[in-house]
């Protein structure tokens, strides 16, 4: 028997597949076609485990969809702009695009050592200049549209890095790198008009519904449609055109505000429950506060070194500043309530101003509760008293009917809700409105390793867009990386160029644009990465959109959403056919493993760990040395904390096949795998047990009937694994491979029957196709052994006979006076006098009815019989 070795079979196999270039997607539009697409990795250098799952996952479909005859493209790519690199050309001392390219290089290598069916003649970096080139090219054409514009915004500023921080890349208020405390600092930024979307991005979520629900759901969360109200505190004591004379005095508008301030509420039926008007700290009202009150302007500081995110916002102490102000309650003008700056109030939301109810708002009611302001219920909770209701440390949210509230009570919420917008736009003082929470997308970037804004600023003529002939805007070649801050604004020639409107001098925009827009169409290029204009739009019609989009639930958000807002815009500007990118999403769980550190804190890797079981506990010593380790939590395997498992280390040793068959088949897709040796010691057992069982099938095989209960198992074999792949349920599929691998074993090929071996021939035939799509190298040794024709990676998939997949007997539950008394197997589909009959027969059922006359049987055919005796 030959000794099944995977460091010769599977790279001679991957050979193979490359001479017969047999992953090459053609557009064939005589057959259904499937993009099959994973979300592209950061080129860091190296392979990790959920690399392994993630990539894999997207293998088993592409393999699956091609042996049952569709047009399958399954691309690669890279996501290679960004931080990391100019992180490491100023720590190494490197050219970034050479660090980058380089880590494609040895990361392309490792991919390819999976035995993936990928096409790599569609290969691109977002780095190379030809696919930024064509991004620069379609951004022209959105800012010709109006989507894309400059203006002054807040950002988050890293003054050591000098760059813009994203809000996730701010920790406890200091930078994720540097660890210098962020300011808030006012720019000129490009920012894309995603809100101009925000209704299609909200309501076309519907239409997804091959996307996971989770995911829709926090989609439409960061979106933040929400109807309400918006309306006009007036200033006590306003008059037009009066000037404030003190920041703190009398309570007077400030220029600018003598028709109110204009606030936004989802929750008009709260009105008569309003303790204080809140503000954001960059409201303009803020601003003219500050100016003439200098413990105003230093709140405001303190309130920028503050929280970046909304996560954050919500969980930091609450504070305030009484400006002094004071606004007339739009219900009752003798009504006067203050207006305070509030660290939790966003700019970019709404109007930046509110109003607050803190009896049923949880954030206004920290705040009222610090600064001993009033809390007035108005929505009573079913069943209670209205003179006995309070609201302690816990605002009410829930459902009532409003009280409190003059013309407001007695009124459901919805109906209250109805009545205040009624009243306020009947007053003129306001109306009805829709708000989202989402803001435009802010894409500058201020740094050198990414994609060139397309456009110049002249003296003369302003904001100037490039022609398109003037494309790409390429980085000049002797970027210099040194120290922090962009390269390319301290560049001493790349940014000095001529106006094309004018002939005069003029500077180059030096800010880069935000990575999320380079993968925000990386998959619309795909269907031919080699076009003269951005997309091919007679091959992006075929292929588009994505049929299975792989990815981490943590782009659940972010990337997927400006990915189907560019691909609605270039739909709009005719690029584009399809509205939505992605027609089915999968969120893989992580690859986890324990972590283990010294006693002097510091991360070991697992290789380096030996473990010890006594008795039921387990202990861990460093290998060699014996220095105790602490073994700590299973968490998601990452290079931090050295928990990572590389795994050409498991290829050495076990072969790529095991590793896919492990990370396949330990767990469900969606959920988390944890990485053990143990797991892949078992895979890598029943690679070698289904080599030997084919390797003891003989040659040539006379013809005969095939037995038919091996065959019955083995047309079930193929509907149940075709069924699990179909429904993302590799694991169910995998072990029913390794139930039927049992069976085989019971049906050996030595001294078999011709019947058996004519049945066992059509059994392993496709069981070579079955694995092919989770074990490909494995399948293909298997299918040459059996004398296959061609490569199983052309074979077709295996079909069923569906009346084969039927059980022939069927065991039925024996109720008597409906309690379970017993079972008996009758023929599948048999009619109740047949049942009847076989019942009647069974002794162990005619024991339990001794001393009973049966009154009546009532026979659910193939599921259950129920006995009336008395």
């Amino acid at each position: 028997m030959a000794r099944y070795n995977p460091k010769d079979i599977e790279p001679k196999w991957r050979q193979a597949w490359t001479d017969a270039d047999a992953f090459r997607a053609v557009a064939d539009r005589s057959k259904p076609k499937y993009y099959v697409l994973e979300m592209f990795p950061y080129p860091s250098g190296r392979l990790h485990m959920g690399h392994v799952r993630n990539y894999a996952m997207g293998d088993v479909i592409a393999r699956f969809k091609r042996a049952k005859g569709f047009a399958v493209l399954h691309p690669m790519g890279w996501d290679a702009f960004g931080l990391p690199a100019e992180n490491a050309a100023m720590e190494r001392g490197v050219d970034p695009k050479a660090w980058t390219y380089e880590n494609i290089d040895r990361m392309r290598s490792e991919l390819k050592e999976l035995g993936l069916s990928i096409d790599w003649s569609r290969e691109f970096a977002t780095c190379d200049v030809d696919y930024y080139g064509k991004q620069q090219a379609w951004f022209l054409d959105l800012f010709e549209r109006g989507l894309v514009y400059r203006k002054e915004s807040v950002v988050n500023w890293d003054p050591v890095d000098q760059t813009v921080l994203a809000n996730e890349q701010v920790v406890d208020g200091r930078g994720w790198r540097s660890g210098a405390v962020v300011e808030k600092r006012k720019l000129n930024q490009w920012s894309m008009r995603i809100t101009d979307y925000a209704d299609q991005l909200t309501d076309d979520l519907k239409a997804l519904d091959r996307w996971p629900e989770k995911v829709r759901v926090m989609q439409e969360n960061w979106i933040g449609r929400s109807k309400g109200l918006k309306f006009r505190f007036h200033f006590a004591h306003a008059r037009a055109g009066e000037e404030m004379e003190s920041a703190r005095a009398g309570g007077a508008a400030p220029d600018g505000f003598a028709d109110g301030l204009e606030v936004y509420t989802t929750r008009p039926d709260t009105l008569y429950g309003a303790s204080f008007v809140g503000i954001a700290a960059d409201h303009p009202l803020a601003a003219a506060v500050a100016a003439r009150d200098p413990a105003a302007a230093a709140f405001i500081d303190e309130c920028r070194k503050g929280a970046a995110t909304e996560a954050e916002i919500e969980t930091a102490e609450k504070k305030g500043y009484d400006t002094g102000l004071r606004v007339k309650h739009p219900f009752d003008p003798a009504w006067e309530l203050p207006v305070w700056i509030a660290n939790f109030i966003l700019m970019d939301y709404g109007t930046g101003a509110i109003f607050a109810c803190p009896a049923h708002d949880q954030r206004d009611l920290d705040f009222c509760r610090k600064y001993d302001l009033p809390v007035r219920p108005v929505v009573l909770p079913p069943g209670e008293d209205a003179a006995a209701f309070r609201v302690g440390d816990e605002a009410y949210v829930g459902p009532g009917t409003l009280y409190n509230s003059d013309g407001l009570d007695g009124l459901d919420i919805e109906a209250a809700k109805a009545e205040a917008i009624r009243r306020i736009e009947a007053q003129g003082d306001g109306e009805g409105a829709t708000v989202f929470r989402l803001r435009d997308w802010g894409v500058s970037r201020q740094r050198a390793w990414g994609c060139p804004i397309p456009v110049v600023h002249c003296p003369t003529d302003g904001v100037v867009p490039l022609p398109k002939s003037a494309l790409p805007v390429a980085h000049p070649a002797d970027i210099e990386f040194s120290k922090a801050g962009n390269a390319l604004e301290r560049h001493p020639t790349w940014k000095h160029t001529t106006c094309p409107k004018c002939g005069g001098p003029a500077v180059r925009e030096t800010d880069t644009l935000d990575t999320f827009v380079d993968s925000s169409w990386y998959f619309a290029r795909f269907a031919n990465p080699h076009a003269a204009e951005p997309i091919d739009k007679s091959e992006a019609d075929y292929w588009l959109p994505v049929d299975q989009y792989i990815g981490g639930i943590e782009h659940a958000v972010l990337h997927l959403l400006y990915a189907r807002f560019v691909t609605k815009a270039l739909a709009d500007d005719g690029q584009l056919s399809v509205r939505e990118p992605f027609a089915g999403l999968f969120t893989q769980g992580m690859v986890t493993h324990e972590t283990y550190r010294r006693q002097t804190g510091e991360w070991v890797e697992p290789k380096d760990v030996e473990i010890v079981a006594e008795g039921n506990t387990r202990r861990a010593a460093l290998a060699g040395s014996g220095e105790p380790v602490v073994i700590g939590d299973i968490e998601k395997m990452s290079k931090s904390k050295k928990n990572t498992v590389a795994p050409e280390e498991i290829f050495e040793v076990y072969g790529v096949d095991a590793a896919r068959l492990f990370v396949l088949s330990d767990s469900p897709a969606e959920r988390d795998v944890q990485w053990t040796s143990g797991g892949v010691q078992g895979a890598w057992r029943f690679v070698t047990r289904v080599w030997d069982e084919f390797d003891s099938q003989p040659a040539d095989v006379a013809a005969a009937e095939p037995d038919a209960e091996l065959r019955r198992a083995t047309h079930k074999l193929i509907r149940q694994v075709t069924e699990a792949i179909d429904g993302f349920r590799f694991n169910s599929g995998i072990a029913r491979l390794y139930e039927f691998l049992n069976l085989l074993k019971a049906n050996p090929a030595k001294g078999a029957s011709p019947a058996v071996l004519a049945a066992r021939q059509e059994a392993l035939s496709a069981f070579a196709r079955l694995i092919a799509p989770f074990t490909p190298h494995l399948a293909e040794e298997c299918w040459a052994r059996i004398g296959g024709e061609g490569m199983v990676v052309a074979a077709p998939w295996p079909t069923f006979d569906a009346a084969l997949t039927e059980d022939s007997t069927k065991v039925l539950p024996v109720q008597v006076n409906g309690k379970r008394r017993g079972e008996i197997t009758a023929p599948a589909g048999a009619e109740p006098a047949e049942v009847e009959a076989i019942l009647k027969a069974d002794a162990d059922i005619a024991a339990k009815l001794e001393g009973l006359t049966i009154r009546k049987i009532i026979v659910v055919k193939d599921r259950i019989v129920n006995i009336v005796a008395a």
